[in-house]
């Protein structure tokens, strides 16, 4: 049946998420999802929300957020731009500064969702080729900085954990555009990111910081995200949102979960711990660990067999993320891994119980 869809959907394949079992008995490790739950004032908060004034719309702009938000990044609430999860910031951004047939650029491998709202807006995709460092050319930086209407960039990266420094985001700051440091993993950097980069003069009114809850916070099941960006662009960028883009219940969580500092710290505390153990443990069973400043590791294992241990182990009830990436090895083939989220110290221990029989069939 013929329907009425733009070309550009047509062509595009869409971004797939990772599983998502709805049955209980599974060791969730590929989401990248906090093992812990989210602060006690955050479940105070959806209570009282629930039963106060859902018959109205919300606060359009979810203003105590921001003035929460901006209180822990030491920026005024103007600053800031609320939105259904960091992924509808990164839309945003898209729909305010790209025009059909502009071109957005990204680091490779890393995020692949910026490659589908390129291609949802018709825009030229270009990737930005990284080497075994994770690195990218000064040619090539030169290259996007002319081309290049918006690039965004995962700081730390995903899969690869990997952070860049400022002089390193400076290089790739477009001539007639914006770069976008999509800091969803910030928060288990060390030091952790506070957008102090948007102050530097190579970056004032050019760089746009997008934020979740869904990881260090423990809301990924709530759906609530922000930017961060001068006051003159996030006003532009209000425009493009939905005209009530974050419910009363999702403002409402937020608000506690960002005022909750120490809640998220301690969580944040105890991530870095496991992953420091796991990343210990795993070269034991044949992996190369590749440095993380997030909260997952990225693994490759001596035998190139990594879907085969995803799938050994997800016979055992263990999900991990099996990620490949064409055309990223140096050779011009393929580059493929396993993405392993850091959960509790339980759930590692019981992966690393079963990583035997997960390798023993490949080694």
């Amino acid at each position: 049946m013929s329907v009425p869809v733009r070309k550009a959907i047509r062509d595009i394949v869409g971004y797939t998420p990772g599983e998502q079992p709805q049955e209980s008995g599974w060791t969730k490790l590929n989401t990248n999802e906090n093992p812990y739950p989210p602060s006690p004032r955050v479940i105070q908060a959806v209570c009282d929300a629930a039963t106060m004034n859902l018959n109205v719309y919300p606060d359009a702009l979810a203003t105590e957020f921001r003035r929460a938000a901006a209180a822990v990044f030491h920026l005024d609430p103007d600053w800031i731009l609320a939105a259904n999860g960091s992924d509808e910031n990164l839309t945003i951004i898209v729909r305010t500064a790209c025009e059909n047939g502009q071109t957005i650029a990204y680091p490779y491998p890393s995020y692949v969702l910026y490659e589908t709202l390129a291609q949802i807006q018709g825009c030229i995709v270009r990737r930005i080729p990284l080497d075994e460092s994770f690195a990218w050319s000064a040619e090539t930086a030169d290259s996007i900085r002319r081309q290049a209407r918006v690039v965004f960039v995962p700081n730390p990266n995903s899969p690869t954990g990997n952070r860049w420094s400022v002089d390193q985001l400076a290089d790739l700051v477009p001539n007639d555009g914006l770069l976008v440091l999509d800091e969803a993993y910030g928060d288990f950097a060390d030091p952790p990111h506070r957008a102090e980069m948007l102050h530097d003069s190579r970056f004032v009114g050019r760089a746009v910081v997008t934020r979740t809850l869904s990881k260090s916070y423990s809301l990924a099941g709530l759906r609530f995200g922000f930017s961060i960006a001068n006051p003159i662009l996030t006003a532009e960028m209000r425009k493009c949102k939905d005209s009530y883009n974050c419910d009363a219940i999702s403002i409402a969580a937020a608000t506690a979960a960002i005022r909750d500092q120490d809640w998220m710290q301690n969580n944040r505390s105890k991530i870095i711990a496991t992953r420091s153990r796991l990343t210990e443990r795993l070269p034991e069973f044949g992996f190369t660990v590749c440095p993380s400043e997030a909260n997952f590791s990225w693994v490759r294992h001596a035998t190139g067999q990594h879907e085969a241990i995803y799938q050994r182990l997800k016979q055992k009830r263990i999900l991990v993320r099996y990620m490949q990436f064409p055309g990223a090895a140096a050779d011009g083939g393929r580059l493929d891994g396993l993405r392993i989220t850091v959960g509790t110290d339980n759930e590692i221990d019981r992966l690393l119980a079963e990583m035997n029989f997960a390798v023993g069939s490949v080694s």
